[in-house]
C-alpha cells in the first residue's frame, strides 16, 4: 500500500529504476550473430562510424582496444574516424545553459565540431578508462559539452560502449556509458568490459580479438538492418516522455534551442 503515498517524482524514479535494472541485467532480445563475414556497401552507402577515445593516453590499453575495433570495422567496409579527446581543443562546460536556448554552445572549440560529427555518423564507439570508478576527466568534460541527454544527440545512432580498468570499477564506468547512450536515445549494439593490469597492451591484443570481432559485427549489422532493441526502446520511452520532455516543456522559451533541435530530428 505504500506506493499510493509516493510523490509523482518518487514514483517515476521507481519506474525508471525498475526498467533500468531490466535493461542492464536481462539478456538482449536478439539472437547471437554466429557468422562474421565482411559487409560491403554500395557506392554512396558506406557506413560512417566515429570512435572516441576518452583516455589521455594515446597508446594505452583503452586506445589499443579502440584501434583494434577500428581495424575490425574498416575490414567490414565501414568508414571510420578515430578521435583522441586528449588531442582536441576542449574547454570545461561553464554551466551557463545557453546552449538550451541557442541550440549551440557559447564556446567555439573542437567539442562543438565533434558533436556535429556525431550527428553525421551512423555509429558511435565510446571508450574510457576507469578513474576512481568513473569515466576519465576528459570523457566527463565531453559528456558535459556534448549535447547528449537533453538534446538527444545520439538519436538513432547505433553505439558500442567500452570501459577498461584493473578492477571492478570498470563495471561502474560501463554503466555510466550505457546510461549515457540510453538517456540520449542511442541504440547500444554491444558493450565491452576489459579488465587487465595497467598498461598491459600485450594481453589486450591477445585476449580481446573475439569480443571485438563480435561487437563490431553487431554494430555493423545493427546499422545495416536498422535493428530494434525492445528493452532499450521501452526504457528510453519512459525516461524521455515522463522525465526529459515534461522538464523541457516547462522551460518553454528558455529551452527553445532544444525543442527546435528535437523538431529537426523528428522527435518530441
Amino acid at each position: 500500500m505504500f506506493i499510493f503515498h509516493l510523490t509523482k517524482y518518487t514514483y517515476l524514479r521507481v519506474c525508471v529504476t525498475c526498467l533500468q535494472l531490466l535493461y542492464l541485467e536481462l539478456p538482449e532480445l536478439y539472437h547471437d550473430v554466429r557468422t562474421y563475414t565482411s559487409v560491403y556497401f554500395e557506392k554512396g552507402g558506406i557506413m560512417k562510424i566515429l570512435i572516441i577515445n576518452g583516455s589521455p593516453r594515446t597508446k594505452g590499453v583503452t586506445a589499443t582496444v579502440l584501434h583494434m575495433m577500428e581495424e575490425e570495422l574498416v575490414s567490414r567496409g565501414a568508414d571510420v574516424e578515430f578521435v583522441n579527446l586528449s588531442e582536441i581543443k576542449m574547454s570545461h562546460c561553464l554551466g551557463c545553459c545557453r546552449c538550451y536556448t541557442t541550440g549551440h554552445c557559447c564556446i567555439d572549440d573542437d567539442a562543438e565540431v565533434l558533436s556535429k560529427r556525431i550527428a553525421d555518423a551512423d555509429g558511435i564507439v565510446l571508450g574510457s578508462p576507469t578513474y576512481a570508478s568513473n569515466v576519465s576527466g576528459l570523457m566527463k568534460d565531453y559528456i558535459d559539452r556534448g549535447h547528449f541527454v537533453i538534446e538527444q544527440l545520439l538519436h538513432g545512432k547505433y553505439c558500442i560502449t567500452m570501459a577498461t580498468g584493473e578492477n571492478y570499477g570498470n563495471g561502474d564506468v560501463l554503466k555510466i556509458l550505457n546510461n549515457l547512450v540510453l538517456f540520449s536515445d542511442g541504440k547500444r549494439s554491444a558493450k565491452i568490459k576489459i579488465t587487465v593490469p595497467f598498461g598491459d597492451t600485450n594481453t589486450v591484443r591477445k585476449n580481446t580479438k573475439e569480443i571485438i570481432s563480435r561487437s563490431a559485427a553487431k554494430l555493423i549489422l545493427g546499422i545495416k538492418n536498422k535493428k530494434i532493441y525492445p528493452i532499450q526502446m521501452v526504457c528510453h520511452f519512459v525516461i524521455f516522455n515522463l522525465g526529459i520532455k515534461p522538464f523541457v516543456k516547462k522551460k518553454q522559451d528558455t529551452y527553445r534551442g532544444v525543442t527546435e533541435k528535437w523538431e529537426s530530428m523528428g522527435i518530441g
